[in-house]
């Protein structure tokens, strides 16, 4: 396993983040197992991924759950935690309504007490008395109510207090970026969907983490799985899946997006490494400042994601990778 340096922190992460979305279950993720989740985060451990990115909206809180569960039998220092704050559900607490999720209503608050209160909470569930990273979770719905000096003192604030270690922004669009670090917020790292076939970040994001000297976190690096290797072109995403949606999982496109991986092939045999792995190493051969979160709640899954953070490609390869790439976007 190979490991940076998070932003301007003094955090030292493993290049592999262990995702725990599917962590929290709920009507997305319906086979996730406590028990296997729990081990899905042991074995990320004994396999080198020392941080585990989760949320408390990833099961309306169940997520940050089962993390606490799995970190309080070792070391808090053996392993880093990144968590979100500004989403809650059922009580409003003057936030702004969004919309609903398993039956209970979301809102999102991003004041100074919401972003406190969110802190506190997290640490109760991780039952922690620290959080290495703490983001905001996608930007504010209504910038005037929920202005982004107040975001970043509580942020600030909770660093000074010791009770987070690094700041992150999610979701954030590079003004967002450029905001918060002219209010003198302290940002670490940059959390977008960042994937061979999902590729928006590379225009301004990149550049802009160059820039700073940020890390970028980047989540689905798979398309939730699709550039595996293991899709079948008669698969049918059921209703309500996570999947369901997404413009690569579309009838329409899914057996080109299909086809594609499948020409990676020569690719991966050149470099003895699966689709998988390929997947993770297009996005770290980016930029040594990139941190590639990969989900996963069951223990062959974490092996999985660990063994993909051994793998370099050479320039060649990854100029290669992105001219096929092109040609599959300029076709579809």
């Amino acid at each position: 396993m190979q490991y940076m340096k998070i932003g301007h922190s003094d955090l030292n992460a493993s290049v592999i983040t262990l995702g725990s979305w599917a962590i929290g279950g709920g009507a997305s993720w319906r086979n996730s197992i406590d028990d296997e989740s729990v081990a899905a985060v042991h074995t990320a451990l004994d396999n080198g991924i020392n941080i585990v990115d989760t949320a408390p909206i990833y099961g309306l809180g169940h997520s940050e759950e089962m993390v606490g569960k799995a970190i309080s039998t070792i070391k808090r220092s053996d392993i880093l935690i990144s968590t979100k704050a500004t989403f809650s559900w059922d009580e409003p607490n003057d936030g702004i309504y969004c919309y609903d999720m398993y039956g209970h209503h979301i809102y999102k608050n991003m004041s100074y007490d919401a972003i406190k209160r969110d802190c506190e909470e997290s640490l109760k569930r991780l039952g922690t008395d620290y959080i290495d990273l703490y983001y905001i979770h996608n930007p504010a719905p209504d910038p005037e109510k929920m202005p982004a000096a107040e975001t970043a003192r509580a942020l600030m604030d909770l660093k000074k207090e010791g009770k987070i270690r690094a700041i992150g922004l999610s979701n954030v669009q590079p003004h967002h970026i450029e905001e918060y670090i002219g209010l003198g917020c302290e940002v670490d790292i940059i959390q977008r969907k960042y994937s061979m076939l999902e590729r928006s970040v590379e225009a301004e994001i990149l550049p802009l983490c160059k820039k700073y000297g940020l890390s970028l976190h980047a989540y689905s690096p798979l398309e939730r799985g699709l550039l595996a290797g293991k899709v079948k072109k008669d698969y049918v995403v059921p209703a309500g899946d996570a999947r369901e949606g997404q413009p690569w999982w579309k009838p329409e496109k899914m057996p080109h997006a299909i086809d594609f991986v499948a020409s990676l092939e020569d690719i991966c045999k050149k470099n003895n490494c699966s689709f998988v792995d390929l997947a993770v190493a297009f996005l770290r051969g980016q930029g040594d400042f990139v941190n590639v979160i990969c989900g996963g709640h069951k223990p062959e899954q974490a092996i999985t994601d660990a063994k993909a953070g051994n793998v370099t490609l050479p320039q060649e390869d990854l100029t290669e990778i992105r001219k096929r790439i092109e040609a599959l976007e300029a076709q579809y």
